[in-house]
């Protein structure tokens, strides 16, 4: 037995973690690298705190904590001792190599990657450029954090720890449901009960449950916005079905092209994907008109109505449709953050029955605590504040953005927004948006082409979609500047 000096205890100089788990950590790591022995005693909690410039305070809650789990064991007048069966770093032996051709082969068995997250998918390291004008991430400077860990404390409650602590089976958190029913839904028009909403891990979750519940396997053909969605496009794709693109405008989805045949048609009426327009009145009537002389299904991909800049905004489709054939399709990753994998989706109650079951597949239901946080989110009023705050800053952005490229001779698809986080931007002809995005990642830009939204091989090269929510307001002239300056060297 050794005993064990405060001068061989370092904390780390992490501002983001607290002293308390700092103090923890170095214990733990000296113990697992063996510098910490079995039996060997640790400094006095005055001793360590003096050393240490801490409280005692947060020493013995460290020593508690490590007591707890078992690293070491108290002895009444004797002090603190790394425990004898301590936890230890596990050794990794790998085993021998053998050759390579005696391996399983699994290309033969899985077949090719399906595609999945294509070139407008943000890259992971995106943080470290000075102007990342895209799409998908939070303004997380601004976001509640207070409130949000309010909300999780209210969660994690003796009163309600057994709802998010029990298998809920397939069973949403009620909470949850009722308040997207009362402060979601009924936001954008939409009169819907409890047992016609289902709770999603996000839009992107509703869409393949839809499509797994309303074709199965089994074929057929569909329409869709072009430009559009690419995650949607390869999901159809992997399903085995047949796409029929169909082109926008400044009206949205063109709907008289949409070709006879199809069984479902989807659409983001509130702000266009990618090109944020927003479907006019006569069109979203139309398209239901359609739906019911054709006999085909609409599924409604409202993914951020909550940054409509007008008010009011338009009616959801699903609040215009009087015989049931909207699939309603809602998220909060995009105005709560995305980390959160949260949406919903609000149909038919048989609908919603066919979904709730396929999903017990996968995931049963989404975890219970991230529900009932939302849930006391939405109700103390928390997401409708969050929301507004963004809305006014958006629009602000999106105001500052449209003068920048105007001064700089460049030209948005849209003479004005109604709403969303992007702008997209029609570049000189012959650019080629590709090469563009790659010569400005050498000067901290980002960027997303414009050719990965389109379906056909001869997609257009000169289309841009910038997103503003994760650039500083400040900054956007200066990024906007960079963009065409560099449009000029590459043209």
């Amino acid at each position: 037995m050794a005993i064990i000096s405060e001068y061989h205890i370092f904390l780390s100089d992490d501002p983001n973690v607290g002293l308390q788990t700092r103090l923890k950590d170095a214990i733990t790591r000296a113990i697992w690298d063996r510098r910490f022995s079995p039996g060997d005693r640790l400094p006095a909690t005055r001793a360590l705190a003096q050393h240490l410039g801490i409280s005692r305070i947060t020493v013995s809650l460290a020593y508690d904590s490590l007591l707890s789990t078992g690293y070491i064991v108290s002895m009444p007048r004797s002090g603190f001792f790394v425990a004898n069966d301590a936890p230890t770093r596990m050794e990794v032996s790998l085993p021998d190599r053998i050759d390579e051709s005696a391996r399983l082969d699994w290309s033969d068995r899985l077949g090719d990657i399906p595609p999945a997250l294509g070139k407008q998918a943000t890259p992971a390291d995106w943080r470290s450029y000075k102007y990342p004008f895209i799409f998908g991430e939070p303004d997380i400077a601004r976001f509640p954090v207070d409130d949000w860990r309010d909300c999780v404390r209210r969660g994690l409650g003796k009163r309600h720890f057994e709802q998010i602590a029990y298998d809920a089976s397939d069973r949403d958190d009620p909470f949850l449901v009722e308040q997207i029913v009362r402060r979601s839904v009924s936001g954008r028009g939409v009169a819907a009960t409890m047992d016609e909403v289902l709770v999603t891990a996000g839009a992107q979750n509703a869409l393949w449950l839809t499509v797994q519940i309303l074709f199965a396997g089994q074929g057929g053909d569909v329409a869709m916005e072009d430009p559009g969605y690419p995650e949607l496009r390869n999901l159809l794709r992997q399903q085995g079905l047949t796409i029929h693109p169909v082109p926008v405008d400044r009206d949205g989805m063109i709907v008289d092209q949409i070709p006879q045949g199809v069984r479902a048609v989807f659409a983001t009426p509130s702000h266009q994907a990618p090109t944020g327009a927003t479907m006019s009145m006569a069109r979203r009537r139309a398209l239901l008109e359609r739906a019911e002389a054709e006999d085909f299904v609409v599924i409604e991909d409202d993914y951020d109505y909550e940054m409509s800049y007008d008010s009011p905004a338009l009616p959801a489709l699903r609040s215009l449709d009087q015989r049931g054939r909207v699939i309603y399709i809602g998220s909060f990753s995009k105005s709560i953050f995305p980390g959160l994998r949260l949406g919903y989706l609000t149909a038919d109650a048989r609908v919603v029955e066919h979904a709730r079951a396929v999903r017990t597949l996968s995931e049963r239901h989404p975890p219970g605590l991230t529900q009932r946080t939302v849930a006391y989110f939405l109700s103390e009023g928390h997401y409708n504040s969050h929301s507004r705050r963004m809305r006014t800053r958006m629009a602000r952005r999106n105001e500052v953005l449209r003068a920048a490229l105007a001064d700089h001779g460049l030209t948005p698809a849209l003479s004005r927004a109604t709403g969303g986080t992007t702008l997209w931007l029609l570049g000189p002809e012959g650019l080629d948006a590709d090469a563009l995005a790659g010569a400005l990642r050498e000067k901290s830009v980002l960027i997303e082409p414009g050719s990965a939204f389109y379906a056909r091989e001869d997609a257009p090269k000169n289309r841009v979609r910038l997103g503003f929510a994760t650039v500083e307001t400040a900054l956007i002239s200066e990024g906007v500047g960079l963009i065409a300056e560099t449009i000029r060297e590459i043209s």
